[in-house]
């Protein structure tokens, strides 16, 4: 029996009381989750075993960048992945927690909701859930190198309070929290939280007819002309083909070792998981945002500047004079047909890179709510 002057009214303000203070200890666990996404942008798809929410994506953001979670406690996520570089490293290939060398350069995690694939040439990662393993654990080359080290990671993170508190809210119907899967989940739901859609050449198709340069809108126009048949590739609100169902995969002519259209040994493209010897040197076409940050460019991280690139498709194939990879890509038989180059006056030349310049986000590489949550907690 309650005292009789405590009232329904005074028991259901308190419950309002200890509800909101519930609430602002766990923000994440209280908020659900909204795609803010501009006019013409379908909502991306989500697993459903994996359903969006906001304390997983904080989960995530914490994960993310927390060197606890490779085996030597040396290297985060965002070691390779870092927002000032679009969630690229700026680094020719990557460097790993044992200090391995990759074999590739590290792409952009910008916009991969939408992606149909991942990584530069394996066709059978098809989800964020699916990509988080291969760093995690993948051992040629070793990245985070939890193999071998797996108690060991969860015992850290097990340890850690707010951790525990993290993997509680971002998962509340479970027991077991701290696992693998959860981990992989919550990694793939901060990623697929890394959204950019607010470059000034996203202004101007908004109706901002000041958002862009007078020189990168001669660069629009020639990006989408059929004199260079960029958009051919690089299409959509994303400028890439791998937002398509088959994800394609191009060769364009960027080595041609043996005269046969050969790729150096190691780094041979789609071929390496097909076997199929049409595949070589395929790779797939990347996204074009934020692309201004990105450098260097090209798989291997071959290529310094957006001017170097565009010199290249101008050319239409890669011409290395002296070396182990001497070769002519232009010639190479196994190019793509629509890479067939095109002729560029310099004032043009610089048109197409100030347009691609207008693809950067600068609101996407400061905003808070994609940084580490060690120097800053929104």
């Amino acid at each position: 029996m309650r005292p009789a002057h405590i009232t329904p009214f005074v028991l259901w303000l308190s419950a309002l009381v200890i509800m909101g203070l519930a609430a602002c200890a766990s923000p994440s666990a209280s908020t659900a989750w909204r795609w803010q996404l501009p006019a013409g942008v379908p909502t991306p798809p989500v697993p459903a075993n994996n359903p969006l929410s906001e304390a997983k994506f904080q989960l995530g953001r914490h994960l993310f960048y927390d060197t606890r979670l490779s085996g030597n406690a040396m290297q985060a996520c965002a070691t390779c992945h870092m927002q000032p570089f679009a969630f690229t490293d700026a680094a020719r290939r990557s460097t790993g927690s044992s200090g391995e060398r990759h074999p590739r350069n590290a792409q952009s995690l910008v916009n991969v909701a939408w992606n149909r694939a991942f990584n530069w040439a394996d066709p059978t990662i098809t989800t964020l859930e699916q990509q988080a393993e291969q760093p995690l654990f993948g051992a040629s080359p070793i990245e985070m190198g939890i193999t071998g080290n797996e108690e060991t990671v969860l015992r850290r993170l097990r340890d850690d309070p707010q951790m525990v508190t993290l993997f509680a809210a971002a998962f509340p119907n479970e027991r077991d929290l701290i696992h693998f899967d959860n981990i992989k989940a919550a990694l793939a739901t901060f990623v697929r939280g890394l959204v950019s859609f607010d470059a000034p050449y996203d202004r101007y198709v908004a109706g901002d007819a000041n958002a862009m340069s007078a020189a990168a809108m001669r660069g629009m126009r020639l990006f989408n002309s059929d004199r260079l048949k960029c958009a051919q590739c690089h299409s959509g609100f994303n400028f890439t083909a791998a937002t398509s169902q088959d994800a394609p995969y191009f060769n364009t002519g960027l080595y041609n070792v043996d005269g046969n259209g050969a790729y150096p040994t190691g780094n041979i493209g789609l071929m390496a998981v097909t076997g199929n010897a049409r595949d070589m040197g395929k790779f797939r076409v990347p996204a074009l945002r934020n692309v201004a940050l990105t450098a260097p460019y090209l798989h291997d991280g071959s290529m310094d500047t957006l001017e170097e690139v565009v010199r290249f498709y101008e050319r239409g194939g890669r011409k290395i004079d002296a070396g182990a990879n001497a070769g002519d890509g232009a010639r190479s038989p196994l190019k793509d047909p629509r890479v067939a180059g095109f002729s560029l006056s310099d004032e043009e030349r610089r048109d197409l890179i100030a347009f691609l310049a207008a693809l950067t986000d600068e609101s996407f590489i400061h905003n808070p709510r994609f940084s580490d949550p060690k120097m800053n907690n929104p």
